[in-house]
Formats: structure tokens, sequence, C-alpha cells
């Protein structure tokens, strides 16, 4: 029996995926997790095969929740299961220590194939996604401008597309405002950004809120 934690702040996602796994036959759901620091504490006391990970979600999220999950155990199968569809995120995602990416684009039976793939010790990424990622790196394909941002920069990034302040954003990822505002106005110059409505704007035309 493969033992699920579900990490999504979405309700009507969390049920849809208990009446998948519960239907499934050799998987069950021995944990959900709604937050970051949900997901930390599951990781922590829970004995799980593998985290269906969201890259969104309230708290420390993303490349920097992946990295956390690893710290406390470095064995635990990762899927990520994301409504990101960018090549920059998956290649991200994966170097952090995911070890398999699909998009909720995906159908249900895929799905249950990629965790059984991933909770058995392989790897799984979506072929759509893995065809991107392979035209982007023969040059294929323009990289996006925010490729330049280190994930700490990404992810303060998309953060203050969401709305977030620069304090809650530091309550967030647990450090301080000053640092939080030095990744700001690095990012901002990186690409180039006169104001916070530049920033705001990229961000909005690229769904790095999302």
């Amino acid at each position: 029996m493969i033992r699920i934690l579900i990490a999504d702040d979405h309700a009507i996602v969390r049920g849809g995926l208990l009446q998948l796994f519960g239907l499934a036959g050799d998987m069950t759901v021995v944990g959900q997790a709604t937050n970051g620091g949900q997901v930390i504490d599951s990781v922590r006391t829970l004995a799980c095969d593998l985290v269906l990970l969201d890259m969104s979600m309230p708290g420390i999220s993303g490349i920097d929740l992946i990295g956390r999950i690893r710290a406390h155990a470095p064995a635990l199968p990762i899927l990520v299961l994301s409504m990101h569809n960018e090549a920059l995120v998956v290649r991200r995602a994966l170097k952090a220590g995911a070890n398999g990416y699909m998009t909720k684009e995906g159908d249900p039976e895929t799905l249950l194939q990629a965790v059984r793939r991933v909770a058995a010790g392989g790897r799984y990424i979506d072929p759509g996604l893995a065809e991107q990622m392979v035209f982007e790196s023969e040059g294929g394909q323009y990289e996006q401008a925010h490729a330049q941002l280190s994930n700490r920069e990404l992810s303060i990034f998309r953060l203050f597309v969401r709305g977030k302040t620069v304090n809650q954003i530091a309550d967030e990822l647990a450090i301080s405002n000053k640092t939080v505002s030095t990744h700001k106005a690095r990012l901002m110059q990186k690409m180039g950004f006169q104001s916070n409505a530049d920033m705001l704007r990229y961000g909005i035309d690229h769904a790095l809120g999302e």
C-alpha cells in the first residue's frame, strides 16, 4: 500500500484526490497539508511513502519547500502536481529534489501511474513538459527573462505578485525584512524594473502569482 501525504491548499482538489486514491486499491492517504508549515510537520511525524506536492501554497512553498522536505527526509519521494507548466519551474523543482512533475491538466490514470512510479523509486515528468525542456535546452525556444533570477528571488517575486507585503513575505519565508528588501532590489535590477508597477505587470502577464 502506498501511503500518500497530499499537500494542496484547495479543498476541492484534495477531495478529488482522496476519491481517486481510494478507488485505486493500492494507495491510501495518511495525511493532508494546506500550507508549508503543515507539510514539514507532517513529514516529521507521519509515516508516508510519497508527498504529492502543490507548488503554490500559503507560507513557504515551491522550490524552497522542496528543499526543506529534502533536509528532513532525504529519501522521501516527492511528486509535484502543479498548475505551473513552465519548463523553468520544472527544471528548478527537479534540481531542488523533486522526483517527478506533472500538471493538474493531466488525466487521473496518468497521475496514478506517476504516483506508482515515483513511490517505487523512479522518476516521472509530464511528456509535454519534457519535450518543452528539451527544445529550450537546444535553444529552440526563447527563455523567459525571469529565468535569470535565483530561486529565492523568484519565490519572493511570486509572493509580491500575489499581493504580499515585505513583512508578510519575511514571516512566510522566516527571513528578515531587510533580506526581503535586498532580494527585491536585486530582482528589480536584474529585470530592469523601474517601479513596483513594472514588477507587478510583468508578474501578472507571466502568471507568476498563480
